[in-house]
């Protein structure tokens, strides 16, 4: 797999027209959503190179990311003209970039695409490493490719136009990618004002949670063996966020990966020795910033069915990413429905369900 080149912008005018200059393409296509359409289209509808762009408009949130949307994006490639030849700017969050990498990746076998991306999460996680696709079937990200953008642009501008929630989002992802390098890493994010956030500040720990990432995408593209650190709090966290989908009760993918580290985080505790004081500090943390997604034992046995649908599964074998201490990271560890239970009720316990 190609090694997608990652710029932190000083200038995103220049730095887009570089990418795009990088890019040989007969035509142009820039795909949003209806929000970032409103928000932050005309952030870079200024560009006077980006004049003859074909704007393709998808709808917003998570609830899109399916096959309907997948088709009419083709669609409006076609439509407008697209040939092997052309390039697409992913301009969103993850739903867009996630989405608009397969589109892309998948149309006429393949055009180029460079990411913007305008929320933390997808800074920090969608937008890097070159994991593209869809949800199907109910399942988050059931069907997509391996295949990188050209570029990611990330304009740390961007994020003051978001909410606290969406930062919070995004937010978690960084949590774990400090939980997975270094104990100096973890305990400057913790300590990260939230509430009276210094932007500047905030766009260095994104630079260093950017490389971390990189780094292990680098040495594992296609997720054979280290790339499954990125996954600490994933095989938990998409049960929540399917479980809330599916009782009309929508999650931030952040929010839901926070709550799942709480869970797996206990595991590692239990089955790695992960050290206790730091499983406390951690889980206050996400205690204090997340909330407490809500539910009861007896739906127990559809988060453990959500779990046996996780693509990190080996013959049905339920996987998981552990810690031994702070960037002592322990793939493939398995788990029981007995385990998985358990955990369940230490993080109702601790929360406070």
């Amino acid at each position: 797999m190609s090694k997608q080149k990652v710029i932190i912008c000083q200038d995103l005018r220049k730095d887009l027209y570089s990418a795009i200059q990088e890019c040989p393409h007969d035509r142009l296509f820039i795909l949003v959503d209806e929000h970032i359409r409103e928000l932050c289209l005309p952030l870079i509808s200024g560009f006077g190179y980006l004049n003859d762009a074909n704007i393709i408009t998808i709808g917003a949130e998570d609830v899109h990311k399916n096959v309907e949307t997948l088709v009419h994006v083709w669609q409006s490639l076609g439509d407008g003209g697209a040939s092997r030849h052309s390039l697409m700017i992913n301009l969103g969050g993850g739903m867009v970039t996630d989405l608009g990498g397969f589109a892309a990746s998948t149309f006429k076998r393949g055009i180029k695409y460079i990411n913007i991306p305008t929320t933390l999460l997808a800074m920090v996680d969608a937008s890097v490493g070159g994991k593209t696709g869809i949800n199907f079937n109910g399942l988050k990200n059931e069907i997509g490719v391996f295949s990188p953008a050209e570029y990611v642009l990330i304009d740390t501008e961007f994020l003051k136009s978001l909410d606290t929630r969406n930062l919070l989002s995004g937010y978690a992802e960084m949590l774990k990618h400090g939980i997975i390098s270094t104990t100096g890493h973890w305990a400057e994010l913790l300590n990260f004002n939230m509430t009276n956030i210094d932007y500047k500040a905030l766009q260095a720990l994104v630079a260093k949670s950017v490389q971390i990432k990189e780094g292990i995408v680098a040495e594992d593209p296609f997720e054979k063996g280290i790339r499954k650190a990125l996954n600490l709090g994933h095989t938990a966290g998409h049960a929540f966020e399917s479980l809330a989908l599916e009782t009309n009760r929508p999650v931030f993918h952040g929010y839901a990966v926070a709550w799942g580290i709480v869970c797996e985080l206990y595991f590692s505790h239990l089955r790695t020795g992960f050290p206790k004081d730091k499983l406390r500090q951690t889980v206050q943390f996400i205690k204090d910033h997340y909330g407490i997604f809500t539910f009861d034992c007896k739906q127990y046995d559809r988060l453990y069915q959500f779990m046996t649908h996780d693509k990190k599964n080996n013959a049905g074998i339920i996987n998981f990413t552990l810690m031994g201490e702070i960037g002592d990271i322990r793939i493939n560890q398995s788990a029981n429905q007995e385990e998985i239970f358990e955990m369940l009720d230490f993080y109702r316990e601790t929360m406070g369900c």
